[in-house]
């Protein structure tokens, strides 16, 4: 997968990262440790690096990228926006903003929207709003969860990533997840009496109903497993929910926007969230923009009550103009269609990659949101990375991909599969191509009881 694409500017390769290093700061990284990788151009499903190289995009850089890189009709839209108004405070309508609002409303069933710069605000936002308009202060999370690096939303996640940050914020209550590869209630799929819902009602009753909040979930959990839940599991949390006076909040930052073939991953199970928060897929990562949606009951409440919050970029005229030009494109291109096939495809390839390899033992999808799960021992579910750590045998795999040009997300003992949605068939199999081969080489060296170097 090699390129001759040319290089914009003066400076070189080296010249670019090493600026970058010196002078900026980079994500989750220890920064001496850091070795950031020069990207230069783009398009579609392929983007190209410092040596003019093509690389498959196989994670949509951070799942979000979900038409593409350089798509035209994005690129014009946020040119045309540019040209004719490139700021307005928070406080001003325009025309952007109001059809962006509208068409989140049409398309989820809820009624207004707030915008924020990305997922991590529109979590905290939506927690502030859940403890405004319920007058109480708990939030029930996952422990597999990831919601953002905002305090809040760090917080709110049960990701080690927060442990660094940790007390936090107060009024977080943690539960188990649907996890039913690694069920925590040590049940099978033939004996469980859906405990990861009743287990909720239990601490709902332990922390006292009159003090929570909201519950907030992701609609498929995203960097912790992409664990997707039993059929029966929203429809029973709704429930759950609405029994207690509950509001469900739904973050679909990373499972939204065609992800998973729906507008957002719960439309699959037929419930609709008091609160949706959204990012990512939202504008396909061609501007900054994250929104709140929320129900009737609470665009009602702060009809006559304050909302205590407020962004200088909320409801930025040239990222909202990317967000309507970008859900324009997943109608008009059928790609919800495209998903659905392309995702049966998926689907097949990863089952057959897991009755074949030894390393694979579960396999979890929907739609173009997949992950391999791998393990040294498919009878013990040995993990073959332990949690919130490394192993050889994935140090293997992950520069085996690598050394493909092929640019693919791994973490713990997880292996993603989430391309742009604009990927063609013939792109899809030969990064899963790749993925097997790198898999066939841990399987050799799990066989001959061997350390990857």
């Amino acid at each position: 997968m090699t390129s001759t694409q040319e290089r914009p500017g003066v400076a070189s390769a080296h010249d670019i990262a090493q600026m970058n290093r010196d002078y900026t700061m980079f994500s989750w990284s220890v920064q001496g440790a850091s070795t950031p990788m020069v990207m230069t151009g783009g398009k579609g499903s392929h983007f190209y690096d410092g040596a003019g190289q093509s690389w498959l995009d196989f994670s949509s850089q951070l799942i979000n990228l979900n038409v593409g890189h350089q798509h035209p009709r994005m690129l014009e839209a946020i040119k045309k926006q540019v040209d004719q108004l490139c700021f307005a405070g928070p406080s001003f309508a325009t025309e952007p903003r109001g059809l962006l609002g509208k068409k989140l409303a049409e398309v989820t069933g809820l009624a207004k929207a707030f915008f924020t710069l990305g997922g991590s605000e529109a979590n905290e936002n939506a927690i502030k709003m859940a403890r405004l308009v319920t007058g109480r202060d708990k939030i029930i999370t996952r422990y597999r969860s990831y919601h953002g690096a905002t305090m809040g939303s760090m917080s709110a996640s049960g990701d080690p990533r927060r442990w660094p940050v940790e007390p936090g914020v107060p009024g977080v209550v943690r539960v188990f997840d649907p996890y039913c590869y690694r069920c925590p209630f040590g049940k099978t799929p033939d004996s469980c009496g859906r405990e990861c819902v009743s287990h909720i009602e239990e601490v709902i009753q332990m922390e006292g109903p009159e003090s929570i909040a909201a519950i907030l979930v992701e609609g498929i959990t995203g960097s912790n497993g992409l664990i997707v839940p039993p059929d029966d599991y929203y429809p029973k949390l709704r429930a759950l929910c609405d029994k207690y006076g509950i509001l469900l909040i739904t973050d679909e930052v990373m499972s939204g926007f065609g992800r998973t073939g729906k507008w957002v991953a719960t439309q699959h199970w037929g419930i609709k969230p008091d609160i949706i928060t959204c990012a990512k897929g939202l504008t396909s990562g061609y501007m900054p923009l994250g929104a709140v949606i929320v129900n009737g009951r609470v665009a009602d409440y702060f009809e006559t009550h304050m909302l205590w919050g407020g962004l200088t970029y909320s409801g930025h005229p040239v990222s909202c103009a990317a967000g309507v030009e970008n859900l324009a494109i997943y109608e008009e291109e059928d790609i919800f269609a495209r998903v659905d096939d392309l995702g049966a495809h998926l689907a097949a390839r990863l089952e057959a990659m897991k009755a074949k390899y030894a390393c694979v033992g579960d396999v979890r999808y929907k739609g173009l949101f997949s992950v391999l799960e791998l393990v040294k021992d498919k009878a013990t579910k040995e993990p073959l990375a332990p949690f919130n750590g490394t192993s050889p045998e994935m140090n293997a795999l992950a520069g085996h991909i690598k050394s493909k040009q092929v640019y693919a997300y791994s973490r713990f003992n997880f292996l993603w599969v989430c391309p742009p949605l604009v990927i063609t068939k013939e792109e899809l199999d030969a990064g899963l191509d790749v993925y097997e081969e790198g898999l066939a080489k841990v399987d050799a060296l799990l066989g001959a009881g061997v350390a990857a170097d």
